[in-house]
């Protein structure tokens, strides 16, 4: 739960107007009802994609695109608690999770490429319509899929995805070295990018209160990290985010003149990205909400009813909720 009085702090540090994260201005827990989640396959540009659904789909949908290293399993706390109210549709990406994971030699692993599989994807699905929530990765697939069909985006959900060059911090430096010399830095960025430590440092973060965290949670995306052919995928996709980083200006440009309805959520022990973005999308959306938490890069495994509840919030100011 919030601390409010550090999280006031860290708003004013960021010249932010964060009062509505106070404990008492957040919704109660959706349902405390369990909604039955499937767990589908479905055939996209002749690729098996993954995914789990979860609600009635005459329902308000709610698209979820995971981040690294993760899958569709990230977003369980939402499908247990958003689905008697909405539809919620969480895909693997190529390469992740469950679904196919093609060689590099006949897959190309860029952001262009899986954003437009999931663009199939969701025309596959019939998915005219939706909300979006993005994390990590789910960022620049998602907003590439914004900016191709913006008439299907009807809100944006932002938690930990940085569409700003505020949002990267002084570990990035080695990241962009990587980027200017693939060649030269490769196996140092491979040494460090998919070792237990700094797959347990994505989750850990600065968050003082370690003994709370389920080390299942690094363990089993380090065994993913280390299957045959994932260093490989792995590599050519992070070596394409300096084409994401390229896009931020036209992102932002975006983001000013569509103005969608956004949440922001962010854990603020991320080591990945800076709390600044949160000021840097204040900038682009001044009528956006606002809530920094205290978590870290993946805020739904520390805070899973709460933002589930602002989420659901949020969402209730879109759309009529739909009642079973």
């Amino acid at each position: 739960m919030f601390k409010l009085l550090s999280t006031l702090a860290l708003g004013c540090a960021l010249g932010l107007t964060l009062a509505n994260t106070a404990q008492a201005a957040v919704p109660a827990d959706p349902s405390s009802q369990p909604s039955a989640v499937a767990y589908r396959s479905v055939k996209v540009d002749d690729l098996t994609i993954f995914y789990r659904e979860a609600g009635r789909p005459e329902a308000p949908t709610l698209l979820l695109l995971h981040g690294f290293p993760s899958s569709s399993r990230m977003f369980d706390p939402l499908l247990a608690r958003l689905a008697q109210r909405y539809h919620l549709v969480a895909p693997d990406y190529p390469g992740f999770g469950h679904s196919d994971a093609p060689e590099p030699k006949t897959f190309a692993y860029t952001f262009d490429h899986l954003a437009s599989v999931m663009e199939h994807f969701t025309e596959t699905l019939g998915l005219t319509r939706y909300a979006l929530y993005v994390q990590d990765y789910g960022g620049p697939v998602g907003m590439r899929m914004a900016l191709a069909h913006p008439e299907r985006l009807q809100a944006l959900i932002v938690q930990n995805a940085v569409s700003h060059e505020a949002g990267l911090g002084p570990l990035w430096q080695k990241r962009r070295e990587f980027w200017a010399d693939r060649a030269t830095n490769e196996a140092s960025l491979r040494a460090s990018f998919f070792s237990l430590a700094t797959t347990r440092q994505r989750h850990v973060g600065k968050n003082p209160n370690v003994e709370l965290f389920n080390p299942d949670l690094w363990t089993d995306e380090f065994n993913f990290l280390n299957q045959p052919g994932q260093a490989d995928i792995q590599s050519d996709l992070f070596y394409d985010y300096r084409n994401n980083v390229a896009s931020y200006p036209k992102w932002q440009a975006w983001l000013r003149a569509h103005q969608p309805p956004t949440l922001v959520v962010w854990g603020q022990f991320d080591p990945s990205f800076d709390v600044a973005e949160v000021a840097a999308y204040r900038q682009d959306l001044p009528n956006a909400e606002i809530h920094v938490l205290e978590a870290g890069h993946f805020a739904l495994d520390e805070q899973p009813a709460q933002i589930a509840a602002l989420v659901s919030g949020f969402l209730d100011k879109q759309f009529k909720p739909s009642a079973n």
